[in-house]
């Protein structure tokens, strides 16, 4: 029971229990709801009695319109998918299906909190390989961090905490790396929709074998509804509908219903509006801080101005602004991530916290 710290994000929020108004930068989920659409469809289901369990693999429905979209942007790569309980469902279902005790998966750090917990979960021993300072992919690094007991590769783009998004050499390089030494790449592309300079670039594109991880939480806000997917080669994918049989068994039936109708809902204003979040509160920061420019998702990852990332959002959280160490994310305590998934006026008392504090040492 001691392998597994207690969520640093969680330790945030009990420091800041006695705030009276505090300033929230540190939620890692989008500020709009969920789509009217979809709430009336999930509420039809549960009033019509679609409450029981749906087929491991997923509501057929909602299965075949997903299989579609696949098909249509990876045509004759014979990918198959499964509807999973939330992405991160899938992320323990992959990792359950690739790894045994004893192996290696290369992460990139910074990472998703997550990561390093599932891959000791599942017996495995993680491999970090150094972002810093600017969040690319160096392959070179890459390269030297594979071994003969490498056994995936774990890829986040856009990136949870830093904003990052993978350029397509740094993509396809990844993939071409992974096809060459037989190692499966793991694609967590949740924030998929919030890549605002380019269109994402997924590793699928180039390495057939890639898994690619996808849901609904942030694209449609539904991150208590827990409708993730996973799509990729038919053998790891019958592999992830045998495990989850065995574990969540199913994503809840109503939510499948409402993730149906929400395929339907144009998010494009949303990922705009988060587009001018994100370019109010760079130009907000970045003579005061050294911030890499984020290129999506809903979060950037600075280095702290002074002292480390722990302390300076101790200091943060004294001044009632909720902001997350970036020690949660990384091997280095130099950094801290704020999310702009938050109203305009946050942002601006945000801003304005942030600005005093670089400035007070």
């Amino acid at each position: 029971m001691g392998t597994f710290d207690s969520s640093g994000i969680r330790k945030v929020f009990d420091l800041a229990a006695k705030l009276q108004n505090p300033v929230n930068l540190s939620i890692g989920q989008p500020d709009f709801d969920v789509p009217d659409k979809a709430r009336q469809a999930a509420i039809r289901a549960i009033e019509s009695s679609k409450n029981a369990y749906t087929p491991t693999q997923g509501l057929g429905t909602l299965r075949e319109r997903l299989l579609a979209q696949v098909q249509a942007e990876y045509p004759d790569s014979g990918r198959q998918l499964v509807v999973t309980s939330g992405t991160s469902g899938a992320l323990v279902l992959v990792l359950m299906s690739l790894v045994n005790p004893g192996d290696e998966v290369i992460v990139f750090d910074p990472y998703f909190v997550m990561y390093p917990a599932l891959v000791s979960l599942v017996g495995g021993k993680m491999v970090l390989v150094d972002t810093y300072p600017n969040f690319r992919i160096d392959l070179d690094r890459v390269r030297q961090a594979i071994t003969p007991r490498t056994k995936a590769i774990l890829f986040n783009s856009p990136a949870n905490p830093t904003g990052a998004v993978a350029s397509e050499a740094e993509v396809r390089g990844l993939a071409e790396l992974a096809k060459e030494h037989d190692v499966a790449l793991v694609s967590d592309e949740i924030y998929r929709l919030f890549s605002y300079d380019a269109p994402l670039v997924s590793p699928a594109r180039y390495n057939p074998d890639a898994i690619v991880i996808d849901g609904f939480s942030k694209t449609y806000g539904m991150t208590g509804w827990r409708v993730g997917f996973a799509h990729g080669p038919a053998a790891v994918i019958q592999e992830l509908i045998k495990l989850q049989q065995y574990t969540f068994v199913c994503a809840p039936q109503p939510m499948q219903w409402g993730a149906f109708e929400a395929l339907d809902v144009d998010m494009s204003g949303y990922v705009a509006a988060y587009a001018k979040k994100r370019d109010f509160l760079y130009q907000a920061l970045r003579d005061d801080f050294d911030l890499a420019p984020s290129g999506g998702a809903f979060y950037m990852f600075p280095r702290a101005p002074w002292g480390t990332g722990t302390e300076f959002v101790h200091e943060a959280i004294e001044n009632e602004l909720l902001i997350i160490p970036g020690n949660v994310f990384s091997r280095a305590d130099t950094h801290f991530r704020l999310s702009y998934a938050a109203s305009d006026e946050t942002l601006e008392r945000g801003a304005e916290i942030l600005r005093r504090l670089a400035r007070a040492r």
